[in-house]
């Protein structure tokens, strides 16, 4: 949100790196309450790096266990602790991969502009050769 300072009568709007900072803090926490969470990105002009005064920001949340419409899924989410305005959209990694071959022109901004900022790390199960 923008923020008043303390010296002058103007509002000022974060800057980009203050606000993409704040989103990876956002899903770090929100990474360890949700273990279903999968990834994180920014699109739309935080994606493609041209954000000023008064961008949004756009998010897209890969969540595995993601149901219901959307409205119901990001319930799910505290956007409020962002520090913008937030359009969210969250989506199973099925969904998203569906969505990404459709070849709509959603997808093809998303191929363009989004930008991961988080992945949960893929966990590999023992090497059944390994003794132990």
């Amino acid at each position: 949100m923008p923020v008043r300072s303390l010296t002058q009568s103007v509002m000022r709007w974060p800057e980009p790196d203050q606000v993409m900072r704040q989103v990876r803090a956002w899903t770090g926490v929100q990474a360890a309450r949700v273990p279903s969470l999968e990834k994180v990105a920014v699109f739309g002009s935080y994606g493609r790096g041209t954000a000023g005064v008064g961008s949004d920001l756009d998010l897209l949340l890969i969540d595995a266990h993601a149901s219901g419409p959307q409205h119901e899924r990001l319930l799910r989410w505290p956007l409020e602790l962002l520090p913008l305005s937030c359009d969210a959209l969250v989506l199973t990694p099925s969904e998203h991969e569906e969505l990404m071959a459709a070849g709509s022109r959603f997808a093809t901004e998303l191929r363009s502009d989004a930008r991961w900022v988080w992945s949960r790390p893929l966990t590999h199960p023992a090497d059944p050769g390994e003794g132990g």
